[in-house]
């Protein structure tokens, strides 16, 4: 493993983004598994601005997560371009194309150390006052100041001494503190009931109010209120627009509202 080389080359000659800060365009995008007979995704085509929520929904395994490491390039499209700020993100160099990106994943993880050290990976220089303030954010301020030593509270390795739903919002604080361009949410709330889902959403919104936000859910109330929500399906986009009118136009968000709605009836 030592000796592998990576398959996400770094340039020769990077090129330093001069287009608006967080805008993001994926053009033509297709991914392939190395073997692969089919493609993960499909011709995919979205834009992405500064100031604007854009969701992610579909099925297990329609390749919303595929689709969200390309942005940072944990992987490279086999076609077409991730686009940064005007820049190909295969032309930038890949550590200020990391610093532009804040990412929440799927299985949040915690390192062995404290609340404080595991929310200063997302910036080092934070004082204990931003620390405060990004947990009140993801609504983690409660529980961490019931621990015996609050911001000092030890913390195990994988975060295996807290809960899901407080891996994930300590998770969300770190990404906070990161204060990057673009914020990527991997359907980070799911551990979270609706009652202190909202209450982040909430106070998640002036936080990101400059910055561009992709956000894939599976609950639809997550994402109820974004600017524009991609349906993905079996690694194509089959829909795109706002909750209302995607209703009334995409059979397979209208069949995801109706089995949501029937789940939470019964």
């Amino acid at each position: 493993m030592l000796d592998t080389v990576s398959s996400v080359a770094p340039p020769t000659a990077p090129v330093v983004p001069s287009g608006a800060s967080g805008s993001l365009e994926l053009r033509g995008v297709e991914y392939r598994y190395p073997g692969a007979e089919l493609a993960v995704l499909r011709d995919i085509s979205l834009t992405a601005r500064p100031g604007q929520v854009t969701a992610i929904v579909g099925s297990t395994g329609a390749g919303k997560t595929t689709l969200l490491e390309l942005i940072p390039r944990l992987i490279d499209p086999t076609a077409g371009s991730v686009v940064i700020e005007g820049t190909d993100a295969r032309d930038i160099e890949p550590e200020l194309l990391w610093s532009k990106v804040g990412v929440v994943p799927q299985r949040p993880y915690l390192f062995s150390g404290t609340v404080a050290s595991n929310l200063r990976y997302g910036n080092p220089a934070a004082t204990d006052a931003e620390l405060w303030a990004a947990l009140e954010v993801a609504q983690a301020r409660d529980f961490v100041e019931a621990m015996p030593k609050q911001l000092e509270a030890p913390i195990a390795q994988g975060g295996t001494n807290v809960s899901g739903g407080q891996r994930q919002r300590l998770s969300i604080a770190r990404a906070l503190l990161r204060r990057p361009a673009i914020y990527l949410f991997d359907d980070s709330f799911s551990a979270l009931d609706l009652a202190t889902e909202a209450r982040l959403r909430a106070a998640l919104r002036p936080h990101v109010a400059n910055a561009t936000v992709i956000m894939v859910a599976q609950r639809v109330a997550s994402i109820i209120d974004a600017d524009q929500i991609i349906v993905l399906d079996a690694g194509e986009i089959v829909g795109r627009g706002a909750h209302t009118e995607l209703v009334a136009s995409c059979p397979t968000y209208a069949e995801i509202v109706a089995s949501q709605r029937a789940a939470e009836a019964a």
